[in-house]
């Protein structure tokens, strides 16, 4: 029997039908982004959240900024939108230019305000299984795993990467969930050993159809999360033939990818939330 198709784009849209209605019922909510440079896919993808954002009624400040700007005119300007009582929400978009320190980027910015999860008390609170703010994408692949019914305590977890804006969460939330996780990176030996075990697996390392048919678990959950753009399109990390072995499986594209941005609206409503007192965040 073929997988279960986990479809990202209905959730995403019902998701952002929610986000809808919150705001509709709290007021006034406003989203900042913040984009160094002129990378084409980074634009892209601004569209897409301004897009979005706006279909949800919430509010957007379009911050783009040349590929010269100055660190310190960048730091300048988060350190505005983080006094600003008018902005709920700051989002500052990867990559930026190789002159700046995106660690520093990251870290001036307000916690509560950090819809994206990235900020050091964002990240140790989720550490601490605690989680306030979650980034956007590892926060989609547990939702898609809730709506499809995908049991996650007890079982064994695979992560296959180990970054922060994917990897690392993903493995934080999995474990927070009561999974068994491994995670797997570049250096780890035998990685078909690893996800041949595993209940639940989630690639997020941009290597092509990495995972193969003869590497999963008969009735796996797998989460495709890695994107290349190749000459014949779009390829995620999992080899289709996949799905004839997987219980359920994300499709590539249209499955982690739509979620990525209704996860970041969902998190803006609650840093309204949280700035206006309705939702308890440590230390304000």
């Amino acid at each position: 029997m073929p997988a279960v198709v986990m479809d990202g784009k209905a959730l995403a849209a019902r998701i952002r039908g929610e986000v809808a209605t919150e705001v509709a019922a709290f007021g006034r909510v406003e989203l900042a982004t913040v984009l160094v440079g002129n990378d084409p896919a980074s634009h892209v993808y601004i569209d897409a959240k301004h897009k979005a954002a706006a279909e949800a009624g919430i509010h957007t400040r379009d911050l783009r900024l040349s590929a010269g700007t100055t660190q310190e005119e960048v730091l300048r300007r988060v350190r505005e939108l983080n006094d600003d009582p008018d902005v709920h929400g700051i989002l500052v978009q990867l990559p930026m230019p190789a002159h700046i320190d995106e660690e520093a980027v990251t870290r001036a910015l307000l916690p509560v305000k950090d819809v994206d999860g990235l900020h050091p008390v964002n990240a140790g609170y989720l550490y601490l299984g605690t989680p306030l703010h979650i980034p956007a994408t590892p926060g989609g692949c547990l939702a898609l795993l809730d709506a499809y019914g995908v049991e996650i305590a007890g079982r064994e977890a695979v992560v296959i990467g180990r970054s922060e804006l994917v990897g690392r969460p993903a493995a934080m939330l999995l474990l927070t969930r009561h999974a068994t996780v491994i995670m797997c990176h570049s250096r780890t030996a035998d990685l078909a050993a690893h996800c041949r075990r595993a209940d639940i697996v989630v690639a997020a390392v941009g290597i092509p159809r990495l995972v193969t048919e003869a590497m999963v678990k008969p009735g796996a959950a797998v989460l495709d999360v890695g994107l290349t753009r190749t000459e014949e399109g779009i390829v995620g990390d999992v080899d289709p033939a996949v799905a004839g072995v997987a219980g359920h499986l994300t499709p590539m594209p249209g499955g982690t990818g739509p979620m990525t941005i209704a996860m970041l609206l969902r998190s803006t409503v609650k840093a309204a939330r949280f700035l206006n007192g309705d939702l308890a965040y440590p230390g304000r």
